[in-house]
């Protein structure tokens, strides 16, 4: 797969990037590049090889589920930057 000049400005375009002409012959040899490296990942024989969601083992540790003290509403607003009868006062963010 090969990326035109008008490839690159097709993209730019409905990314909503401002691209510069000049700058088109470049930015289609930088995703040819990239494409060709994504090829070339499709070369590695991958049989046998288990699925990961990371390229580090780590497994979480788990805590006991304890209770605690929840109810402690006047030391939780403590914390607060400002509070008012018991709840938290955070600024307007929708109008």
């Amino acid at each position: 797969m090969s990326v035109s000049k008008e490839d690159v400005r097709r993209i730019a375009r409905l990314a909503r990037i401002a691209v510069d002409d000049s700058r088109l012959e470049g930015l289609a040899g930088e995703l040819n590049s990239i494409l060709h490296w994504v090829e070339q990942l499709g070369e590695v024989d991958v049989e046998g090889v288990e699925p990961m969601t990371s390229a580090v083992d780590a497994r979480l540790e788990l805590r006991e589920d304890a209770v605690t003290a929840g109810d402690d509403r006047d030391g939780v607003l403590a914390n607060a930057p400002k509070s008012e009868e018991g709840f938290f006062v955070v600024p307007k963010v929708v109008e």
